[in-house]
């Protein structure tokens, strides 16, 4: 039980620091008061969980051990709801209701479609 939270926690703490710094250097690029820097971690990280998923459930290669490490550690730690909520309210507090209308569509709609690939993708490779 030790071993397993240590993975776990081994793998949010390296899934919440490429967070950071990938949320960091899209929104840097990006220029603009729309977070695409938390909207594209989410993205990515459901793009990611669908390979998981598709690997472990679906196909049975990836370990237990590997699933925790990267679907709960570091998926946990690199996607992050809290977040995404956080920036829905600051665009509606600064009367951005498009942009948060928008900002919620493209995360759910285009986190479902790179979920989906992941999987799709492992069942055309494996």
């Amino acid at each position: 039980m030790i071993y397993q939270l240590f993975i776990i926690g081994l793998g949010g703490f390296l899934g919440s620091i490429s967070r950071y710094m990938l949320s960091k250097v899209i929104q840097e690029q990006a220029n603009s008061s729309f977070p695409w820097g938390t909207m594209a971690v989410n993205i990515i990280g459901s793009f990611i969980i669908g390979i998981i998923f598709a690997l472990s459930v679906k196909n049975n290669i990836l370990p237990p051990v590997w699933r925790n490490f990267l679907a709960i550690g570091f998926c946990g730690g690199f996607t992050t709801f809290s977040s995404f909520s956080l920036d829905n309210y600051q665009l509606l507090a600064n009367n951005q209701l498009m942009f948060s209308l928008l900002y919620t569509l493209i995360s759910v709609i285009l986190g479902f479609i790179f979920l989906y690939s992941g999987i799709l993708i492992v069942r055309v490779l494996t």
